[in-house]
Formats: C-alpha cells, structure tokens, sequence
C-alpha cells in the first residue's frame, strides 16, 4: 500500500467526521414529503426508466 492510498483514505476519514454532524441535523429538521412530493418524484424517475427499456430494446 502506498502513501497516496494511506492518505486518501485518511482524508476520507476526516471527512466523514467532519459531515455526520451536519447531515444528522438536516436528517432531523427536514421536512417531511407529502404523497404529491412523492409523486412528483416518482413519474419522471418512471419515464427515465420506461425511455432506457426502449432504447435497450431498440438495440
């Protein structure tokens, strides 16, 4: 193992010290979707989908 992957991984690390906290207070004070925000989300994540099978089975 060489000293670019010893100090990578000791940089990541760090930085997930240095983010757990700030992502477990936007974990708690977020606002919670309703079932249209899901929606919202849901269709074109679906349509995304849907347009990869038909280029796939295009091919």
């Amino acid at each position: 193992m060489d000293w670019l992957k010893i100090g990578s991984a000791i940089l990541l690390v760090m930085m997930l010290f240095y983010l757990w906290p700030r992502a477990s207070h936007m974990l708690k004070n977020s606002p919670k979707g309703s079932s249209k925000d899901w929606m919202g989300a849901i269709i074109p994540i679906a349509l995304v989908i849907a347009f990869v099978f038909l280029l796939v089975m295009a091919v």
